[in-house]
C-alpha cells in the first residue's frame, strides 16, 4: 500500500467525537420508544417548509413530514441517535460524518440531501449555529491553505489515492472533470441515437463533447503550443496533439496522475507532441499560444486567485486565448460559504475554494484577460456526478476491499452532495474564454 493510501487510512480512521458512537439515552429519558435526541431532531426537522422527508427512526416508526411548498421528496433512514450529536457539533460536515460512521442512510442519497438543503434556512433549533465548530473548522481549513508545500500535500491527498482506484470507475477517457451531453428541452440527456448504450459508453462519448468543445474555445491549430495547467491523467492533452496536431506542455502536481498521464500519451502515440510536467503553476516563467485549464482553479485557494490568473496572463503571448472550465458559486450563498470549512474542503479537496461567476471574470480583467462568451452547464455535472456514482456503487466490493466501508461511504456521500449542489443551484459549472491583448 502506498503512502499516500496509508494516510488516507490514517485520516479516515482519525476517531470521532467522544459520543459520536454513544448509546441510547436511559429509559427514564424515553418517550414511546424514542430518545431525547430524537425527539430534538424531529423538532428541528419539523420546520420542513419545501417538499417532502420520510424519517425512519431505530425503532422502525416513520414519521411523514411535509411542507407547505412543492420540492423534492427524501427518505432519512436514521440508525443511531448519535447522528444529532454530531449535527449540533459540526452542522453539514457532522451530518456527512454521522453517514460515514452509519448513523443513517438513505436510499437516494442525492434527493435527501435535496430536500434538507431547500429546508435550510427553516429549521428549527441550533443547525450550523455552533460558534466553536465554526471557528475549528475555519482554523483548520486555513492551515491546508495552497502554499507551495502545502498544495502538493493536498493534491496528493485526493490524487494520489492510487490510478487503479480511479480507473475502478471512470470511464476510458480518465476525464474526472464534467461531461457536455447533448440537450433536450433543456436538461442533460443521453446522447442522440445512444439510447442502447451503456453508462460507459455514454459518459466517454459526452466527455469528448466537452474535449472538443474546449478545444473550439481555444481554436487550436498545428502550429500552437498549448499549456494546461492541470494534467489530470492527460486526456485532454491527448485529444488536442491526436485531433489539432499541436503541441503541449501539461503540468501537475501529482505524482501518481503524471506518471499515468505519461503512460497514457506513450500509448496513444503523441509522446512526441505531449509533455508532461511535475510543477507548480507559480512556477510558469515560457510563453505559449494556448492555455487550457479544466477545473483547477477550485483546489487553488481563494488567497492565490489572482496569481492563477496572473500566471495565464503570463503564460500567453500577445494575442493569445485560454480557455476554462471550473465550478462557481452563487453569489448568494459565497460570504456565508467561505466563512467556514464545508464537507468537501474537510474531507475531499483540502485547501479549496469555489469563486462566484462575477469575482471570477473581475480577479482575470484585473490580471488583464478579457473574458468572452461565459456558458453554465450545471445539469451537465449532475449528470456526470450521477453516473460516476452508479459506477462507484458498481465497484462496491473492490473499493472496500481496497479501502474499507467508510472510504465507500465517504465518497458516496461526496458524489450525491455535489450532485445535489449542482441540482438546487448553489454551485455552476462555466466554461469561458479568456483573452490576452
Amino acid at each position: 500500500m502506498s503512502e499516500s493510501e496509508l494516510q488516507v487510512r490514517a485520516d479516515l480512521d482519525a476517531p470521532l467525537p467522544p459520543d459520536a458512537f454513544s448509546p441510547p439515552l436511559p429509559a427514564a429519558l424515553r418517550r414511546g420508544g424514542i430518545g431525547l435526541r430524537l425527539r430534538a431532531m424531529l423538532y428541528m426537522l419539523g420546520g420542513l417548509r419545501v417538499g417532502s422527508l420520510d424519517v425512519t427512526l431505530p425503532n422502525g416508526e416513520t414519521r411523514h413530514l411535509r411542507g407547505r411548498e412543492p420540492g423534492p421528496h427524501g427518505v432519512l433512514q436514521v440508525r443511531s441517535a448519535a447522528l444529532i450529536t454530531q449535527v449540533l457539533r459540526g452542522g453539514e460536515v457532522g451530518f456527512g460524518e454521522a453517514y460515514m460512521a452509519g448513523h443513517w442512510d438513505s436510499p437516494d442519497l442525492t434527493a435527501l440531501l435535496m430536500v434538507l438543503y431547500r429546508n435550510e434556512p427553516h429549521y428549527r433549533g441550533p443547525y450550523e449555529k455552533n460558534p466553536l465548530g465554526r471557528l475549528y473548522g475555519w482554523l483548520g481549513h486555513r492551515l491546508r491553505a495552497n502554499t507551495r508545500r502545502q498544495a502538493r500535500a493536498n493534491i496528493a491527498h485526493h490524487y494520489d489515492l492510487g490510478n487503479d482506484f480511479y480507473r475502478l470507475w471512470l470511464d476510458e477517457t480518465m476525464a474526472y472533470s464534467s461531461a457536455l451531453f447533448p440537450r433536450r428541452e433543456g436538461s442533460a440527456a443521453r446522447v442522440a441515437g445512444d439510447d442502447d448504450d451503456d453508462d460507459a459508453t455514454t459518459l466517454a462519448r459526452a466527455q469528448r463533447a466537452k474535449f472538443r468543445a474546449m478545444a473550439e474555445r481555444l481554436q487550436l491549430q498545428p502550429e500552437h503550443h498549448l499549456l494546461e495547467i492541470g494534467s489530470g491523467w492527460g486526456g485532454f492533452a491527448i485529444h488536442a496533439a491526436q485531433q489539432y496536431g499541436c503541441r503541449v506542455t501539461s503540468i501537475t502536481l501529482s505524482a501518481e496522475q503524471l506518471a499515468a498521464a505519461q503512460a497514457h500519451a506513450a500509448a496513444a502515440g503523441v509522446a512526441g507532441r505531449v509533455r508532461f510536467e511535475l510543477r507548480d503553476y507559480r512556477d510558469l516563467r515560457e510563453t505559449y499560444d494556448r492555455v487550457v485549464s479544466i477545473e483547477m482553479y477550485e483546489a487553488v485557494g481563494e488567497a492565490w486567485w489572482p496569481a492563477y490568473f496572473a500566471a495565464i496572463q503570463r503564460a500567453l503571448k500577445p494575442g493569445g486565448i485560454a480557455a476554462l472550465q471550473g465550478i462557481t458559486i452563487s453569489p448568494t450563498i459565497f460570504e456565508a460559504y467561505r466563512r467556514k470549512r464545508d464537507f468537501i474542503q474537510k474531507y475531499i479537496f483540502p485547501g479549496g475554494m469555489l469563486c462566484p461567476p462575477g469575482r471570477f471574470q473581475d480577479l482575470a480583467l484585473g490580471a488583464g484577460l478579457k473574458p468572452e462568451d461565459a456558458r453554465f452547464f450545471g445539469v451537465d455535472y449532475a449528470e456526470t456526478l450521477a453516473f460516476w456514482h452508479r459506477n462507484v456503487l458498481a465497484q462496491r466490493e473492490a473499493i472496500v476491499a481496497r479501502f474499507d466501508e467508510r472510504f465507500l461511504r465517504l465518497w458516496r456521500y461526496y458524489l450525491a452532495y455535489c450532485e445535489c449542489g449542482f441540482r438546487v443551484g448553489s454551485i455552476d459549472l462555466m466554461q469561458i474564454t479568456l483573452r490576452r491583448d
